[in-house]
């Protein structure tokens, strides 16, 4: 039996990239599924909805769950990213404009769906605009500490950081860390979440990429699927979660209604 040494810390658990070769079959059993066809999906309305893809994906990588959204009466708005590889505040500036714009079109604050990075942008958006975000979900990202990811992606990370550093342009740099840049960022993650915001995080213990200990927010209600990490947005389990959380976001606003 291995006895840690007194005073050495354990290393933290390497999350098992190679179950991420599950993807094809998780969007195939999603396609298969009866929450694809609309079971438990609230109807939308015209409320809004703005997704977030993860480090290194674009807004097609969404595009699965923003149709079925969609098909449920949902207003969607993407990121208008082609790839998430954008200094943090540069990029929470400009899908700030857009959030602004999606809450202005629909008249109603809105929902925000963000993978991986995207959640922790999401959970960043709303602290600092609660007046225009009625709900939060976040698939597998990693709030309780950003660099909790497997160490291949952690190279990828510290690669794009050095470029950005030395090119001197608005991309992910190690100026976002600690630098003046990301200031406000962090401090809006660290700041108590805004209490009139639902606030519902998924995370798998099967998850390839991000060590699902850090999915699991103070703040947040925190729901485990069965999903591999870029499967979330293709999994059936998800999209049941992201269901529920749907439904309990308009309860939460029918409740403010009333009491306003």
């Amino acid at each position: 039996m291995h006895v840690p040494l007194p005073g050495v810390r354990p290393l933290p658990p390497v999350p098992p990239l190679w179950r991420e070769g599950r993807l094809p079959l998780e969007w195939a059993a999603l396609l298969r599924s009866d929450v694809h066809r609309g079971a438990g999906v609230p109807d939308g309305n015209g409320r809004g909805v703005l997704l977030i893809p993860g480090f290194l994906a674009g807004d097609g990588s969404l595009a699965t769950l923003t149709h079925w959204l969609r098909a449920a009466g949902w207003w969607t708005k993407s990121a208008g990213m082609r790839a998430n590889v954008n200094c943090s505040a540069a990029a929470c500036e400009q899908i700030e404009a857009r959030l602004e714009a999606l809450a202005e079109s629909t008249g109603d604050r809105v929902v925000i769906i963000g993978q991986s990075r995207g959640g922790i942008f999401a959970k960043a958006l709303a602290a600092g605009r609660p007046d225009l975000v009625c709900g939060v979900v976040t698939l597998g990202s990693p709030l309780r500490s950003q660099l909790a990811v497997h160490p291949f992606v952690l190279a990828q990370i510290g690669m794009l950081g050095m470029v950005g550093t030395l090119s001197g342009v608005h991309a992910l740099s190690w100026r976002c860390l600690r630098g003046e840049c990301c200031a406000r960022f962090r401090a809006a993650l660290q700041d108590p979440f805004p209490r009139e915001v639902g606030f519902v995080s998924l995370y798998s213990r099967s998850d390839g990429v991000v060590d699902w200990h850090a999915c699991l927010d103070p703040d947040a209600h925190c729901v485990e699927v069965d999903a591999s990490h870029c499967g979330m947005s293709v999994n059936a389990d998800a999209y049941r979660a992201v269901a529920e959380a749907l439904q309990s976001f308009q309860a939460r606003e029918a409740l403010w209604a009333r009491a306003a």
